[in-house]
């Protein structure tokens, strides 16, 4: 997937009109419209979901609901934001590898801002309970693997504050789920990810050539005129920290103006170090050898 994509979809993200982008969803509930109707569906195994406006008309980031009920019609599940989706696409796909299908929603609890959509996936199966949850930073996408398992392609988002926000530099992550939660897999996929048949790959190459380097090198430090070439190095780094290829992010990292360089590692390291910690914590050790 083009990261150029991923650009625009960023871009659209934070523009003022959330609906527009997701136009096929029949069963949707959002806060700026002013004809949201009430919606109930029929699931299987007797349970069947209602989605529509909050009762509440105080709940600003709250504006609409929906819920999974029983048979018994005791609610099971529910979920509360600012918009609210019923994924019908991929509700009835079997996330978690046991045979049986998962119920998805989109919801939306960043009250307004366009920034906070994530996939919430339920299993009614054996019992009612929540897998997990999918932060839309980017493109998700979901596929079977040969063997019938899900894989999930997501486009995470790198160190804020060194592009502008549709510059933002994006790596993919790949997730898999093994004994219902949600496991770091893109190791196993950098080989295609990395290669030369890579549309990003290609895409960073083509920015990231000598010339411009050497342009990004003698930048005075704040011109955002090259975000475009910090962008793509930012984010080729960020994939090989993804990948687990470390040394391989050290040296891309090393090719940032020296007057700024360690701004950025601090940066950087800041974006990683909930899930990388060792090597945040290498980005900020003091005089760290070349």
């Amino acid at each position: 997937m083009q990261r150029a994509l991923v650009l625009v979809m960023a871009a659209i993200w934070f523009a003022p009109v959330v609906c527009s982008q997701v136009p096929q969803d029949k069963i949707a509930c959002y806060s700026d419209r002013q004809d949201n109707a009430a919606h109930k569906k029929k699931l299987w195994d007797g349970y069947e979901i209602s989605l529509g406006p909050s009762n509440n008309p105080e709940a600003v980031e709250e504006k609409c609901t929906a819920a999974v009920y029983n048979s018994a019609g005791r609610v099971v599940f529910r979920t509360n934001g600012f918009n609210v989706v019923f994924d019908e696409e991929q509700t009835g796909k079997d996330f978690d590898g046991d045979g049986e299908p998962e119920v998805v929603f989109r919801t939306d609890t960043g009250g307004g801002m366009h920034c906070c959509w994530g996939y919430i996936i339920f299993s009614l199966s054996p019992k009612p309970h929540k897998l997990f949850e999918i932060a839309m930073e980017g493109r998700v996408d979901f596929e079977k693997d040969k063997d019938g398992k899900m894989v999930i392609w997501t486009r995470k988002a790198g160190p804020y504050g060194f592009t502008s926000m549709a510059r933002n530099p994006f790596a993919e992550k790949v997730l898999r789920v093994r004994e219902g939660k949600l496991v770091d897999a893109t190791p196993e996929f950098c080989g295609k990810i990395l290669s030369e048949e890579s549309e990003d790959y290609k895409a960073d190459q083509q920015v990231l050539t000598p010339e411009n380097l050497q342009k990004l090198k003698t930048a005075a430090n704040g011109d955002w005129s090259n975000e475009e070439i910090v962008s793509a190095l930012l984010s080729r780094a960020l994939q090989y920290v993804f990948c687990h290829k470390f040394d391989e992010a050290l040296k891309e990292l090393e090719l940032w103006p020296e007057a700024s360089r360690k701004e950025m590692k601090a940066g950087f390291a800041g974006a990683i170090k909930e899930d990388y910690p060792e090597f945040a914590a290498k980005l900020r050790e003091p005089g760290e050898k070349k």
